[in-house]
Formats: C-alpha cells, structure tokens, sequence
C-alpha cells in the first residue's frame, strides 16, 4: 500500500522533475528539477548569443577547440565510463571504448572540417564566377537517447559546432548525469559559454523549443514513432531535420560463410552494449547448408555469457537500462512465443535486484511475431532459417526498418557486391558487427530514418548552401 507521502512525492516528480535509477541496484542516484519556461527560453536566446560570436571563427580556431575536447575527454575517461555505468548500466569497459571513439571524432572532425566545409567555386554558364559557401545556420536541437550518453550527444553536436551551429541537447532522463558532465568538459576545453547547453525539461517544453524561431534544425536518435512525431513537429515550424531511429538490422550468414567467426562475432554484436544498440544484429539469417552448425555454436556462445555488476571486468553484459525496458522486452518474447517462435537459451526473468535479462536466442521466427518485425532492444536474438543466399537476402530486406545489416562470407568481394546492390539499409558490415567509424556515414533508410552522421556528412547536414554569383555585364 502506498502512503500519502509517497504518492505526493511520486507526483511531485512527475510535474517538476525526476530522479536517475541505477539499473545495478535499483537505488536512486540522483534527483533533478525542470527548467521553467522562462529559464528554458533564456538557454535559447544565450545559445543563440554564443552562436553570433562562434560563426565568425575560423575552421582552425574552431578545430582547434574540438582536439582539445577529444584530448579532455580521454583524460577523464575512467570518470565518464563510471558514471555512464551507473546511470545506464553500461559494461565499463564498453564506456571506456565509447569515450575513446567520442575523442576520434573530436579529431577526426577537426582534422577534415576546413576541407569538407570550404567554398566551392564554379564558372557560370553564361560567364561570371559563382562561390558557394557552407554556412551556418544557428542553433540545431537535439534529442538524444541513453544508450550511448556519451556518444549520442558528441555524434551530432561535434559536427554542427565544426560547422559553426550553436547546439542544445535534451538527453534522456536518465542519463541527466551524463549529459552534465559532457557539457562540463566541452566549457572547460575552452568551447564559448552557453554555445553547447544542456537542457533539463519535459516533453512540453521540448515542443517548445522545436517551435522557437531561434532554433533552425532538429536531430532526433530514437525510435521510430518518436521520430514521427518530432519530425512532424518540427516540419510543422518549417525545421529540417535529421532521424536516427530504430532498426531490426539481419545479419546473414551465407553457404560459404566461416560459420565459427561467424557465431563468435554474432554474440559479441548481440549483447555489445547489452543488446541496447540501434545498429546491433537483432535478426540472423542463416541458409540451411550451415545452419544446424550455426546454430549449434551461436547456442552455446548466448549460454556462456555472463551477466553482472557492470563494473566487473569479468561480466559481458550488464543490467538493461531501466524496468520498464526489461518489461517491454520480456512481452516481445511472450508474444513471439505465443505465436510459435521457441526459446533456446535464456528468456526468464531474473530474480534479485537490478533490471537484468538473460543472453536469449529464439528459433522459430516467423513474420507477424515482434521477433521478425519489430526491434527488440535487449539481449535477445532472433535466429530465422533461408533456404539458401538469394532467400536470405529477400528476408534481410523484408523489414520497415533499413539502419544496418551484415553479411558473413569469405569472399569479400561477392560480400561487397551483395551490400552495394541488394541490401535496403544505410550501413551493411562485412564479417563484423555494426560499430560507428569517425570517417564513415552513419544512418538508415525507410523507417530507420533519414539523414547522416559522421565521415564528413554531419557537418553539412545543417548548413546554409549559399550561391553567390557575379554575372559578366
């Protein structure tokens, strides 16, 4: 039975505010009030500031700031990893690695910024010279997730600040603590004041801002429907934007696939970052020549791992990130089994504390089951039989989603040629798992999305693409 007390605290948290949970133990780590209205309007209007001034920098001197958060953020590294784990349930040593990758982006994106963003000259038709700049345009608005609390936020605002954008960021609620702690950085490597400003509000005051004239460009990593609606929004106010959104990415596994790596590396790209990754593999297709065999070592791969304290070294994955998350997932699983689909490993709640779920694979995956159609966010995979690589193919492709995929097979160039001209998705991996490179493109197509991050492309995604032109009289 709740008491009086209780419910007054639970409301008030609804209305002004909220606390972070550790998935490890439960327990709260902290508790964070709203911005009001006015203090939200008065983020916009002093990023706005910061942006006039920084517009004018050169690329060297912006670039110059950036290597100097990269260089930042790899001393603090331990301190950022620590916190990630406890605010999301990271494995420590993945935060570790995410913070390094958010460092070679700092200097990848300060190494090539002047060249991706120059002016481009071009001769008239009719005579005349023609400049086209790549200017920027004012704030861009992000929306972030919590799975990379790190990395989510550097991905796009890195670019834009290259690009000479002022940058706000809600971040997840959970990961509040995260997203503090990389504005910190950013200021003390000497990026302007109030230029990368973090703000703490709710969904109300989010469409809020969407709608400010100040802000000129919205990005949003989520799922699907929340893109949809953000999207909407903002092209309600004339906004461009950028989607990151969900996926149910196939990796397949061909007649002439090395079927061991093939295995080995589908449970390291299933539970990375604890299965919570929009680029994880999710669905693995296997032709019937090899699956007995995959099947065989990719079961007891999922049994072997181990799940604990994220701050063990020894531990593969930890907690999932919140409760609800789990519940959503465990559902996913009943409902795939209520319509045929079989547990081979794992799928039972754990008992205890944290919010932990078991390295799980399904067989018997069919269309019309969340396991083939939707994304399962979890540590859970889903294992489908083709008949042979052209049905393999067909069954990658059959998704509303298209963010990643992979393909095992040991020839690489037949591998190469199967991504460029069949698979439906913004990134494909050959015998490998989806990780983010700096000088690659990240990003889907259907409803993964639209719009691309990274390798250069981020930096134009919000720019003003000026003609200027002198006719001969």
């Amino acid at each position: 039975m709740i008491l009086e007390k209780e419910i007054e605290i639970i409301n008030r948290e609804r209305e002004n505010g909220f606390n972070t949970i550790n998935p490890h133990t439960g327990k709260v780590i902290e508790e964070y009030t709203y911005m009001s209205d006015e203090d939200v309007t008065n983020a916009v209007k002093k990023c706005h500031e910061a942006f006039t001034e920084w517009k004018s920098k050169s690329f060297e001197e912006r670039g110059k700031v950036l290597k100097s958060i990269g260089k930042l953020l790899k001393e603090r590294k331990e301190e950022y990893a620590k916190l990630m784990t406890q605010e999301m349930g990271k494995v420590y040593k993945q935060g570790l690695q995410e913070v390094e990758l958010c460092a070679g982006i700092c200097d990848y994106t300060a190494n090539t910024g002047a060249d991706v963003l120059k002016d481009i000259e071009r001769e008239l038709p009719e005579g005349g010279k023609g400049v086209i700049t790549h200017s920027p345009i004012g704030i861009v608005y992000g929306i972030q997730p919590w799975n990379f609390p790190c990395y989510q936020a550097v991905r796009y605002s890195i670019s834009n600040l290259m690009a000479g954008n002022g940058v706000l960021l809600k971040h997840a609620e959970n990961v509040t603590g995260s997203a503090k702690f990389l504005q910190n950085v950013y200021e003390d490597a000497g990026l302007p004041k109030h230029l990368f400003t973090v703000l703490v509000m709710n969904h109300e005051q989010s469409d809020k801002v969407i709608e400010n004239d100040l802000v000129r460009g919205v990005t949003m990593t989520g799922s699907a429907e929340g893109g949809k609606v953000v999207a909407q929004k903002a092209s309600a106010a004339l906004k461009k934007t950028v989607m990151e959104l969900g996926s149910n990415d196939a990796y397949l596994v061909l007649d002439d696939a090395d079927v061991e790596l093939a295995a080995k590396t589908s449970v390291e790209g299933r539970i990375y970052n604890n299965g919570e990754t929009c680029v994880a593999a999710k669905r693995f297709v296997v032709v019937d020549a090899v699956y007995d065999k995959f099947k065989e070592a990719f079961v007891k791969g999922m049994k072997d791992i181990k799940h604990g304290n994220p701050m063990d070294e020894d531990s593969d994955i930890g907690p999932m990130a919140r409760e609800d998350l789990r519940n959503k997932i465990h559902t996913q699983l009943k409902e795939s089994v209520a319509k045929g689909a079989k547990i081979l490993v794992g799928g039972e709640l754990p008992q205890g504390d944290g919010f932990y779920y078991p390295a799980t694979i399904l067989e018997n995956v069919k269309p019309g089951q969340p396991a083939y159609d939707d994304e399962l966010f979890g540590p859970v995979a889903s294992l489908i039989r083709a008949k042979d690589n052209e049905d393999a193919m067909r069954i990658a492709n059959d998704s509303r989603f298209g963010l990643g995929g992979g393909i095992f097979s040991k020839d690489e160039d037949k591998a190469f040629a199967l991504a460029k001209n069949h698979f439906d998705t913004g990134m494909v991996f050959i015998n490998s798992f989806g990780l983010a490179q700096p000088n690659m493109p990240f990003g889907g197509v259907k409803n993964s999305g639209y719009g691309r991050e990274h390798g250069g492309f981020g930096m134009k995604e919000f720019v003003n693409e000026k003609a200027i032109m002198s006719l001969n009289s």
